[in-house]
């Protein structure tokens, strides 16, 4: 296979991956993609982290006599995550405290 037929067969592998026509936007749109992976990676690892972290207050709480929940705490982080992404904000909070306390 000559040199340009592999770098045609490779420009439009990448138009048909990111939907882009021009080469240009295709390349920028792998290098978006590429550091969007490098930020999802960030977030699965901040969220196992703070599940971990959750999950050894509420058992300490609870060796220590405490209750299993805290709400006035949970109102607090709806309410930081609410004011700072709105709605979806909202939703990412409730899945937060679920991971790291479990479903009610």
């Amino acid at each position: 296979m000559s040199t340009e037929l592999a770098e045609q067969q490779a420009e439009s592998t990448d138009r048909d991956a990111t939907g882009a026509q021009a080469p240009e936007a295709a390349e920028r749109i792998i290098a978006m993609r590429e550091r969007i992976d490098e930020i999802d990676g960030a977030l699965i690892a901040l969220w196992q982290e703070r599940a971990a972290l959750s999950q050894q207050v509420g058992a300490t709480r609870i060796a220590s006599g405490g209750t299993r929940l805290v709400l006035s705490r949970e109102r607090e982080i709806l309410e930081r995550f609410r004011t700072a992404l709105g709605v979806d904000g909202t939703q990412l909070a409730l899945l937060l405290l679920r991971a790291g306390r479990g479903p009610l």
